[in-house]
């Protein structure tokens, strides 16, 4: 192992360990650096500048200035319009509120959703601090605990107590996170061993991979749901048929693991040739050096792909819904078409709010990544 570290050690030159200058340092510094560097960066931050001094000021009138807080129905909405920029209408989210957050679950047991997303967000918590103590059984409590009890919650088991709640009754953001969490934990492990079988010395196992990596990427997220939808019950007795919302699982897993494989793929090759003749030359055998020594290093170099792939399938979540599944979008889209709601403004203030919903999870999961990768970096420089 010595050896191995060795070999991916690099060490600073006296130029790396200098201070930064002087006019660096401070607000001026920054702005210098990373607004000011160039012409043409001067020029892309003048019109960055011009363009959110036009935009955002309406934004903020619209939605703080001039909307409506508080109204039982849409014609409270309606009565802005008669304002030459009428505002949003937020009374519509806090009515429909639990239906974007829980669909159609029952009401009497929506506590079970409640614990479920308590216990999803201690795990992530757990898991991904990392300083917190024995992370290695927040990998049990996330990978192993946490999906068969949050099986038993949402679903439902007689046996202890908890009637059983069919899928066609979830929607909303639970059916967004379920999709998303299912999807990003099966696709990352799936993706590692196409990777792995792409690159294999057995020609059985490389054709395979290769052919489900590139038939999957070469069609679009919804031909796969559709494919799963449509043709995954036609391999199992009708007794055994999976429902709406398993089918719309396994197809997004298939297709994120595709495009997992490729990622991971770029990160083995990235490894330098020299780490595999060292991990041989220390006699461990080639799951050990893959395990250890290889995928380490290959994870760690494609982990900013690895996020910008997570990001994506939480956004194309969305697409659950063309084969009849009420995501959060899908009930916004529902809540909207309420008469007692119609007005012009509805719509536009629950799509905004499911916009604020996107940005917060995307924005959190690239923020968490770079604090990562900048910690990776800064272990490896020691």
């Amino acid at each position: 192992m010595t050896v191995v570290h060795e070999l991916s050690y690099v060490r600073e030159t006296p130029a790396q360990r200098l201070p930064a200058p002087a006019d660096s340092a401070g607000a001026f510094g920054w702005l210098r650096a990373n607004l000011f560097s160039s012409p043409g960066n001067v020029v892309l931050t003048v019109i960055c500048a011009l363009f959110i001094a036009w935009a955002v000021p309406p934004l903020i009138r619209f939605f703080l200035v001039d909307a409506i807080w508080s109204g039982a129905d849409g014609r409270a909405c309606a009565a802005s319009t008669a304002y030459p920029e009428p505002g949003a209408c937020w009374p519509f989210v806090r009515a429909w509120f639990s239906y974007f957050v829980y669909g159609f679950y029952p009401a009497g047991e929506r506590w079970r959703v409640d614990l479920f997303l308590l216990a999803f967000a201690f795990g992530l918590t757990w898991l991904f601090w990392l300083s917190a103590p024995r992370r290695d059984l927040a990998a049990w409590y996330f990978f192993v605990l946490l999906p068969a009890l949050s099986f038993f919650l949402l679903h439902g088991a007689p046996w202890i107590g908890l009637a059983v709640v069919p899928t066609t009754l979830w929607g909303g953001i639970l059916v967004t996170i379920v999709v998303a969490a299912i999807g990003m934990v099966f696709s990352l492990p799936l993706g590692i061993l196409l990777a792995l079988a792409r690159r294999s010395a057995m020609p059985v196992v490389r054709l395979f991979a290769v052919l489900f990596i590139e038939f999957v990427r070469g069609v679009p997220l919804i031909t796969v749901l559709f494919m799963a939808s449509v043709m995954l019950p036609l391999f199992v007795p009708e007794y055994l048929a999976p429902d709406k919302l398993v089918r719309a699982l396994v197809g997004v897993a298939l297709f994120a693991s595709a495009y997992m494989a490729e990622v991971v793929r770029g990160g083995l090759a990235a490894v330098p040739r020299g780490q595999y003749e060292a991990a041989r030359a220390l006699g461990l055998t080639h799951g050990r050096m893959i395990w250890l020594i290889v995928l380490p290093q290959a994870l760690r170099v494609t982990l900013p792909n690895i996020v910008n792939t997570f990001i994506g399938l939480f956004k194309d979540t969305t697409l659950v819904f063309v084969v009849g599944i009420f995501d959060f979008l899908r009930t916004i889209e529902a809540a909207r078409n309420d008469p007692n709601w119609a007005a012009p403004n509805t719509g536009v203030t629950g799509y905004a709010f499911a916009a604020v919903f996107y940005f917060i999870c995307c924005y959190g999961m690239s923020r968490y990544a770079r604090n990562v990768e900048a910690r990776l970096a800064r272990a490896s420089r020691r």
